[in-house]
């Protein structure tokens, strides 16, 4: 059965958006399909930035979908853009890219030794496969195959047939006028400008050039060098006869535009046709594209030349990262969505980005502090089950853990994250020694098969493995320490002789958890049950002085694990051996 949200109120922020998408799309076009769009450009590692870009369409999307509305999400693949420059840090690629800058990007070769046939076809084959673990459902278009194929052609020709109207709007917002009678085959843009803008989102704005023939909203790629380092030298309406020069390689040709395919709008211009022909109601956009001036607001303007209107289009904020080691920031050195996924179970992310506004900026973790977010999802799973929970957490909750399709596959007995990632430290990832250790943890509700506790178990052993330090790995002792066993004072050998003496009634993971704070309560006089409010400061005093002692001499360091999982994992034979005084 499908999911259903449980919240309407105002606080739900997908369920806003929804209402005004469907009273939208009524006044706009009754009866047909609610249309959302996301816009990917496979530059480069789609990272988990641009994943907000498609998240905050689809939970906007699939709450429409709940309500019984037939919705077409439209990945548009900006695959035909430009290649602007070689990205950092990507393996299998060298500086002799730099050769192919200025052509489409699935005219650039993929890095050595993808399986893909071009540089866009590699960075779109991660993300579609972490599209489908996350359960988005959308259509995909590639930009490449709607221009080169003719889909847009009409709209490039009423793009150029209105030149001078686009012209007029742009030139409202250009803080920098571009030279009207440049001569002709003068480099239209300077493209160590273009490229020194590529950070601030600035490049893929560009909104055309001027030769002396005047302002052209269309790029025409080299027929010879494939770049689009060219300039627009003469275009007739009536014939629709277009002379271009190439300003890379010297080469110049007329084309008639009717029958041309090798060429794009530039983006101010690409992104409100598009806006118009795919009837689109919905669309995010980043803060590099929502500030005055910018591509969404021109284009709200644009668009209505095309005759459409612009989408409500929320801005969203920026996604950080917490602590990715730079051995697992791959592929470019940008976390992407499949990094994500390797660590943490798609219904985790999924609820990272449905709590949060899209003006809302949070961060992913990939350190310690992924243990925190884990056991505030579980508790809010737990809330969830008991019915105490608010409507809004309800909410996200519901849309994170499935869809209007339904549930996503998720871990049958969702052990806690910090005990799984414990247990994968100490055993290495060896499955018996790790099945014995959760098997133990409730001894009257075994684990019988690792299944169980899948795929939680594997995100935790690949976080072990990619993003914890070898230096903060967790390596038992082999041997006593002979040297700090000697040193003991009476109360240290009473404190290992009193948790020695509760190790067999106490072996499970609450047992052992009363026992390691009992102990220090007990040798102050107190009952091992009394509560905090019925202790002195000074027992939490001896009880971390007495934590320090057990993992010095089981670990041989200040730290570790939880101990109780320690314990467990160590194995009760070790532990009297390491402990014995």
């Amino acid at each position: 059965m499908p999911i259903v949200a449980q919240s309407t109120e105002t606080t739900d922020w997908v369920s806003r958006f929804a209402d005004e998408v469907i009273e939208e799309s009524e006044r706009r076009a009754p009866g047909k399909p609610v249309v959302v769009a996301s816009g990917l450009s496979p530059s480069g590692p789609i990272h988990l930035g641009n994943l907000r870009e498609v998240m905050t369409p689809h939970l906007v999307a699939d709450e429409v979908r709940r309500r019984g509305y037939t919705v077409r999400h439209l990945i548009s693949w900006d695959d035909y853009d430009r290649y602007r420059k070689v990205p950092a840090g990507v393996p299998g690629v060298d500086d002799s890219w730099a050769e192919h800058i200025g052509k489409p990007l699935t005219s650039v070769p993929a890095p050595k030794g993808s399986a893909y046939p071009n540089w866009a076809e590699h960075f779109k084959a991660a993300m579609i496969k972490a599209l489908a673990e996350l359960g988005v459902e959308y259509e995909g278009i590639s930009q490449t195959e709607q221009y080169t194929s003719g889909v847009y052609r009409e709209q490039v020709l009423f793009a150029m047939k209105h030149r001078g109207d686009i012209d007029a709007i742009l030139d409202q917002y250009r803080t920098k006028k571009a030279p009207a009678k440049k001569q002709q085959g003068q480099k239209p843009v300077d493209e160590a400008e273009l490229e020194a803008a590529e950070g601030s989102g600035a490049a893929a704005e560009d909104d055309g050039s001027s030769g002396s023939a005047g302002y052209f909203p269309y790029k025409p790629y080299c027929g010879r060098c494939e770049k689009d380092l060219t300039t627009v030298t003469a275009y007739d309406d009536d014939t629709t006869e277009l002379s271009y020069t190439c300003t890379a390689c010297g080469y110049s040709e007329t084309v008639r535009l009717s029958e041309f395919d090798r060429g794009k709008l530039v983006w101010k211009v690409d992104w409100p046709m598009r806006w118009a022909y795919e009837g689109v109601i919905f669309e995010p956009s980043g803060v590099d594209h929502s500030s005055p001036g910018s591509s969404f607001q021109v284009g709200g303007q644009i668009v209505g030349i095309f005759g459409g209107k612009q989408p409500i289009g929320p801005m969203y904020a920026f996604v950080g990262i917490s602590g990715m080691a730079k051995m697992s920031s791959s592929k470019g050195g940008v976390p992407t969505p499949a990094d994500a996924l390797q660590i943490m179970e798609p219904q985790l992310l999924r609820w990272l980005y449905a709590r949060r506004r899209p003006n809302q900026s949070f961060k992913i973790a990939f350190d310690q502090e992924i243990q925190r977010l884990y056991d505030e999802w579980d508790k809010l799973a737990a809330k969830v089950a008991d019915g105490a929970v608010l409507p809004a957490d309800a909410a996200a909750y519901a849309r994170a853990v499935g869809t209007a399709a339904g549930e996503l596959p998720r871990t049958p007995r969702p052990m806690p994250y910090r005990t799984l990632a414990s247990v994968a430290d100490i055993t290495a990832g060896a499955e018996d020694q790790t099945l014995r250790i959760l098997s133990e943890l409730d001894p009257e509700n075994p684990l019988t098969s690792l299944d169980e506790v899948r795929p939680r178990l594997d995100k935790a052993e690949t976080w072990i493995n990619t993003q914890v330090p070898a230096e903060e790995r967790t390596v038992v002792r082999d041997e006593p320490d002979a040297d700090l066993l000697k040193s003991l004072d009476d109360q240290g050998r009473e404190s290992l002789r009193l948790l020695l003496e509760g190790l067999d009634a106490n072996w499970s993971l609450d047992g052992l958890t009363h026992l390691v704070y009992g102990v220090p309560k007990v040798q102050a006089g107190f009952p091992a049950d009394a509560t905090p409010k019925e202790l002195p400061p000074e027992i939490k005093v001896a009880q971390r002085t007495f934590f320090a002692l057990l993992y010095h001499l089981l670990v041989g360091r200040d730290t570790g694990p939880r101990l109780p999982t320690l314990l467990l994992a160590v194995g009760q034979d070790r532990v009297r051996k390491l402990l014995d005084a």
